[in-house]
């Protein structure tokens, strides 16, 4: 291979064109991620904290400005770089900047190492040796301090997931946004085992699915001599290729983006990773690599096989109403806060796809009008639950929970709104997400997905407003656990979900009118 490179002519021989100011953005993030590991190398003990939270920050909120800058200069239909394996358009833009904002408040989650917890809680902790110095030089999440580099290593390779225009770009991102994710999950401290249980549970699914994903797109090789996704909808045009590779092809890569996505039935690491995650981190993987996953779902859908809609839109109904069922029933039956959350993101991930395969302009800014309410909300949600604690750490169990509104009124409030948010109650983001996809769905025809998407709504609601009725109407348990006093950063975090939550619920035009802004280029 290299004697035929060396033996071509010099003078044909020219480096890919590449549009840094489009690009800026991942360039910053991956930059701040190398920087990191160095911090980790070379800093002493108690200077990493300091140093890693202020450099992501940093790298996050650069990052974002970079991206405002490049948007008021943008060109209408964006524009391709790195020999056209990157597009930087309008729907990458709006999801580069869901991730970035959803960043910043997963961060302060990370970073938070108050050590100030309320009441019987200090009485309790206090009789574990070790337990605040671990906590003081750790942070309350556990963790110790290479969780920031590997944090802005998943949210580049999810940057890079969202905008790559060729399949092989896409497999190279999943894999960045994965391992990272994967070591994270293991890092909790007070709950080790379940936590390296989750990291192994999720590294070897994982490794199944991204073997789906690369066997399909190989298959997609075949059929179009090309991973491009441009370049597999112009081979659709075809008539004599074969029809077997193209959707056997699609099929095995739908399963590895389906999976990343926590959509049923390829569902079965999320309760058992987010249980065992550490809070924070589990707040990151269930509002961020959902963005990711459904951004990479609606280029892959949108650009690649919109052709040939007719053939697997059927398939991916079932897949959609799967998703459903199981997320609404079997949430039902969850004892475990974080378990019940896992459910309720199957039973949206669901809904989402209901947006995803309706292949319209109202399709596609529902589905990302509601990725960002989404994320916001679950992100918040996750915090509230970091706040729960007892002896043992935090107190995830429903009986738990039990008159939560008697010892805390405003973290049960928040928690409230939040649930409410997630149940697709009037006011709130998540009424304002669930209609504009289903008016999308409508609109293209579905209506009997679209029923069976409200139906499944309601059950969902049922498991929703159960932990409400726990919180107000219970009476709490003598020996039960402690609202902890949030750090600023958890803080900062909650109230930025509660937020963005309130707001896209009763001013949503702006975030719809930027979601909608402009389709994907190729």
């Amino acid at each position: 291979m290299l004697e035929v490179f060396l033996a071509q002519d010099p003078g044909k021989i020219s480096a890919p064109a590449i549009d840094y100011a489009a690009i800026l953005p991942i360039l910053i993030i991956l930059g701040a991620a190398c920087v990191g590991v160095l911090f980790e190398a070379f800093l002493i003990k108690h200077q990493r904290w300091w140093a890693q939270v202020t450099l992501s920050l940093l790298a996050i909120v650069a990052a974002g400005l970079a991206l405002v800058l490049y948007v008021a200069d943008s060109p209408e239909r964006g524009v391709t770089t790195l020999s056209g394996s990157l597009s930087v358009d309008k729907p990458a833009l709006f999801l580069w900047g869901t991730l970035l904002a959803l960043a910043i408040g997963a961060v302060l989650l990370i970073g938070d190492r108050s050590v100030e917890p309320g009441g019987a809680f200090v009485a309790q902790a206090a009789i574990r040796p070790g337990t605040f110095q671990d906590r003081a030089q750790v942070g309350s999440t556990g963790m110790q301090t290479e969780v920031f580099p590997l944090t802005l290593f998943a949210l580049g390779g999810m940057m890079v997931f969202t905008a790559a225009n060729d399949l092989l770009t896409m497999f190279i991102a999943l894999e960045v946004l994965s391992l990272p994710l994967y070591l994270m999950c293991g890092l909790a401290r007070r709950r080790r085992l379940i936590s390296q249980e989750a990291a192994v549970k999720y590294f070897l699914l994982g490794a199944f699915s991204s073997a789906f994903f690369l066997y399909g797109l190989a298959l997609l090789y075949g059929y179009a001599n090309s991973v491009k996704l441009a370049d597999i909808a112009n081979a659709t045009a075809g008539t004599n290729r074969s029809d077997t590779l193209l959707f056997a092809g699609l099929g095995l890569l739908m399963v590895g983006l389906l999976f990343k996505g926590s959509v049923g039935p390829f569902h079965t690491w999320t309760p058992d990773v987010y249980q065992g995650a550490p809070t924070p981190v589990t707040a990151f993987m269930a509002a961020c690599t959902k963005v990711a996953a459904f951004g990479a779902i609606l280029r892959v859908l949108t650009v690649g096989f919109e052709s040939t809609s007719w053939e697997w839109r059927g398939v991916l109904w079932g897949v959609a109403i799967a998703s459903m069922v199981l997320g609404a029933v079997l949430g039902l039956t969850q004892t475990d806060v974080k378990r019940m959350i896992a459910y309720s993101s199957i039973a949206h991930a669901g809904f989402l796809l209901v947006g995803s395969i309706a292949m319209t302009e109202q399709g596609l800014s529902g589905t990302l009008f509601y990725l960002l309410a989404y994320g916001f909300t679950t992100l918040a949600a996750f915090g509230v639950v970091s706040l729960v604690r007892d002896s043992n750490g935090e107190a995830t169990h429903l009986s738990a929970w039990a008159g939560l509104a008697k010892r805390s009124p405003l973290l049960a409030g928040t928690f409230t709104f939040l649930l409410l948010a997630l149940a697709g109650i009037p006011l709130t983001s998540g009424f304002v997400g669930k209609f504009v996809v289903f008016e999308a769905a409508l609109t293209d025809g579905m209506a009997p997905l679209v029923v069976i998407a409200l139906v499944a709504s309601a059950v969902a609601a049922f498991f929703y407003l159960r932990v409400v009725v726990l919180m107000y109407f219970s009476e709490p348990s003598p020996e039960g656990p402690t609202v902890t006093v949030p750090g600023t950063f958890t803080t900062v975090a909650i109230t930025l979900g509660v937020i963005v939550t309130l707001v896209l619920g009763i001013l949503p035009a702006f975030a719809l009118d930027w979601a909608g802004a402009g389709g994907f280029a190729s």
